[in-house]
């Protein structure tokens, strides 16, 4: 079934609001992805070594992170349906509870990622020139994850809210001050001991309490949807109803999680096995992917934000509306990026090497980038208003089927068998995110999950 926006709805305006919902998210996305690029252009004056053992802690910290993430895609899908019913305080329950979810996972997660580390470096494809730094470098990350997810779950009721501009401070804080502190600390600058990527570890932490103070702040505040004052003065405390709500999302949503990044992990696995050097550049091109995310997670926050509230308001066509006006400004954003990559790379990729040959593989990366963005964009945002619906099941199938399965099979095909290198790795990430764009694609066009209750 086809939900067709009737002449009544205003696109303009709607547009309109799409974007100033969409903004904040997509520059807050943006900087981190920029302070992360940032991160590993310092680490690189090191050497190709220091930026592939910073690389391969991204997929195991992103594993750490996985249940928070469905937690956070959970909070916000359902405050976003709560105040379209108009019921605050039930909102605020949802968050109560959601801040006992995560401290408590908080705990044991950091404990067994800390103690594990050496172990999971190796499984992450370290080797000797890599494997110390590594393991310094992600235990020193998820020492301090606690103010990560901390600010992470209070900007997820915050954004559900409609408030995106609060999370975009705090993250752009946050870069902030990664940044300044891996000048001070990465290279020895202004009497600061040179620690190198051990400072760049403790900048990253650093950066994450200054947002994490933010981010409790704006509980404070009269005007805050989630607030501290409602919380205390009607006595809010934990539900089983809330628990139950997020609980069925966030574990679609958290095996969906873990499900792309048993297909991210097995690419990096490969893309290491094929040295230091490839692995470095795999590691800045899977960085400029990441900017393409930033853009698309703005696109897709908002449209969690509006389809979700259209929803619990019982405005079935408006949610769909809204969904196909975040889809086509993503698109015109990817294709913005497509032509800076196609003209770009290997501008781009001289600012991270000096060796020739690290170069030209980045430059045959951002060629296949520049294709995989104009997919990416799209299937993130279509597969956000399927989350805000709690059409979660579909998205973990399409998970499986995609990322665990299609990608690594296709990324295994070729450059096991048929010994394609970095090529190979990056037509398997091509075939994800094509797979995901059509079958994503595809369930939101049917409209099916506007009838979804949560």
């Amino acid at each position: 079934m086809t939900h067709t926006a009737p002449p009544a709805l205003n696109r303009r305006a709607m547009t309109i609001r799409a974007l100033s919902v969409a903004w904040p998210a997509m520059a807050e996305s943006f900087f981190v992805a920029l302070a992360g690029m940032i991160d590993t252009m310092m680490v690189s004056e090191m050497g190709s070594y220091a930026v592939a053992a910073v690389g391969l802690t991204g997929q195991p910290k992103f594993i750490g992170l996985t249940l928070f993430f469905g937690i956070n895609v959970a909070v916000s899908a359902l405050v976003a349906r709560r105040k379209g019913e108009q019921r605050q305080e039930q909102a605020n329950e949802v968050f109560m509870t959601s801040i006992v979810m995560t401290l408590v996972l908080c705990a044991v997660i950091t404990a067994v990622f800390v103690v594990f580390a050496p172990g999971m470096m190796q499984l992450a494809g370290s080797n000797a020139d890599t494997h110390d730094a590594a393991v310094e470098y992600f235990q020193i990350i998820m020492g301090g994850m606690f103010f990560n997810v901390l600010t992470m779950v209070i900007n997820a009721a915050q954004r559900g809210s409609g408030n995106t501009k609060l999370s975009m401070t705090t993250n752009l804080t946050s870069s902030v001050v990664n940044v300044l502190f891996n000048y001070l600390l990465i290279g020895g600058h202004l009497g600061f001991p040179a620690w190198g990527i051990r400072g760049a570890a403790i900048a990253t932490v650093l950066g994450t309490v200054v947002s994490a103070v933010m981010a409790v702040l704006s509980l404070t505040r009269r005007n805050s949807y989630i607030q501290l004052r409602m919380i205390r003065a009607k006595a809010i405390r934990c539900t089983r109803e809330a628990f139950r709500s997020i609980t069925k999302l966030a574990t679609n949503t958290s095996l969906e999680n873990i499900a792309m990044r048993v297909g991210f992990m097995a690419t990096a696995l490969i893309a290491a096995r094929l040295g230091t050097d490839e692995f470095a550049a795999h590691n800045i091109g899977m960085n400029i992917l990441g900017l393409g995310f930033s853009f698309a997670d703005g696109m897709q926050v908002a449209a969690i934000a509006l389809a979700g509230e259209s929803l619990g308001a019982g405005e079935k066509d408006r949610a769909m509306a809204y969904g196909k006006i975040c889809q086509r400004i993503g698109f015109g954003i990817s294709v913005l990026l497509a032509a800076l990559l196609f003209f770009g790379g290997e501008w781009f990729y001289g600012l991270y090497f000096k060796e020739a040959h690290i170069i030209e593989m980045g430059v045959l990366i951002s060629r296949y980038t520049m294709v995989i963005v104009l997919l990416q964009i799209s299937q993130i945002i279509f597969t956000g208003c399927l989350r805000a619906a709690g059409d979660v099941r579909y998205t973990l199938l399409g998970a499986l089927l995609s990322v665990t399965l299609i990608r690594t099979l296709v990324t295994v095909l070729l450059v096991m068998v048929f010994n394609m290198g970095l090529s190979g790795v990056w037509l398997g990430i091509l075939s994800d995110q094509l797979s995901r764009f059509l079958l994503m694609g595809h369930r939101f066009r049917q409209g099916n999950w506007v009838n979804l209750k949560i």
